[in-house]
């Protein structure tokens, strides 16, 4: 039986944008699936869908560019993300987890209409796409933009957005295979001799291989490498060093939304709860952490937002309660716990 702050969590939840609202309903509400599905078709058409998918320029683009805007000079997360969990960050020339830039561009913006999690056959949903795959190609190699690049952060990403909208993304998910390193993660850096993985890279790719798999089937080699992969973050609890035990960065301790290319252990628990089945006990330390977090109130609150220009601002900031972390901790709790 529900207590009372979780039947008032979830009102708050439900007092929300379709986005959210639709979210809920399917995942801890347990509502008809007709009931769901009028929900999300409001997404694409309504708050904060209708006005991210108004957004895009008439060259099938947001804001003129495949990873950054147009015009605007910014390191990838080839030199913004980061080198192997056992080296030094600055390490390697103009590595910063923190650099502030934009979200504003065609990748994220598909990151974020991701999560909004409109249904992918909605007129508006399929001409966004199509825009898209006839008008965008990046900016590393001029390739159209569901071929991919080079790097696994964005390709990972690209497969998970591909994949969602129906796009064919096979040959980026033979590149990711083949890319793999040898501990089982992979790593943006591995083009300049990085041979240790990166959490960041590696569920970026993670995500992206369980969305292919699941809109296709995948392939026998397609899957044993996200296996392999979630063994390399299970191996280390989801953040801890292998070689040390030590926690690998603090921050990835906080949870914020939208993550883009950063990884923390909320979003490693998703993924998890994505996988589904009996969750492993090497997730255990990880969803600790994620019940200590609850405030009095129910909720969870937003925090570590990444730095950068938003084509969003869907919550009140850093410190304040997060519907978004509300509903994927909840979620996860939920399956973790069986409920």
């Amino acid at each position: 039986m529900a207590t009372l702050a979780e039947v008032n969590v979830l009102e708050w939840l439900l007092d929300s944008d379709p986005a959210i609202r639709w979210q809920v309903l399917r995942d801890l509400a347990d509502a008809p699936p007709d009931v769901v599905a009028v929900e999300r078709g409001r997404v694409a058409h309504e708050g904060w869908g209708g006005r991210l998918l108004a957004l895009q320029g008439d060259d099938g683009q947001w804001a003129g560019g495949a990873y950054v805007p147009a015009g605007h000079v910014s390191q990838g997360p080839d030199e913004a993300g980061a080198p192997g969990e056992e080296q030094v960050w600055t390490e390697s020339p103009g590595a910063d987890d923190d650099a502030d830039q934009p979200w504003t561009a065609t990748l994220p913006a598909l990151q974020l209409l991701h999560a909004l999690g409109p249904d992918p056959t909605d007129p508006a949903v399929r001409r966004a796409i199509t825009g898209v795959r006839e008008g965008s190609r990046w900016e590393e190699g001029g390739q159209p933009f569901f071929d991919g690049e080079v790097e696994a952060c964005i390709n990972g990403s690209t497969v998970r957005v591909g994949a969602f909208f129906g796009q064919p993304v096979d040959g980026i998910v033979d590149r990711l295979v083949g890319e793999q390193l040898e501990d089982g993660g992979w790593n943006c850096w591995s083009q300049y001799g990085a041979t240790r993985s990166s959490f960041h890279s590696t569920i970026c790719v993670l995500e992206g291989l369980l969305a292919h798999e699941r809109g296709t089937g995948g392939t026998g080699a397609s899957r044993e490498a996200r296996e392999r992969g979630e063994e390399y973050l299970l191996h280390r609890s989801l953040f801890r060093r292998a070689s040390t035990g030590q926690v690998v960065k603090p921050r990835w301790l906080q949870y914020s939304f939208p993550t883009y290319w950063h990884y923390d252990t909320l979003r490693g628990l998703e993924h998890f709860r994505q996988v589904g089945g009996t969750p492993d006990p090497r997730l255990g330390e990880a969803v600790q952490v994620l019940r200590a977090k609850r405030q009095p109130d129910g909720t969870w609150l937003l925090e570590n937002t990444h730095p950068g220009a938003t084509p969003l601002t869907m919550e009140d900031g850093d410190g304040r309660p997060s519907r978004w972390n509300t509903l994927r901790a909840l979620r996860v709790l939920r399956w973790h716990d069986g409920g």
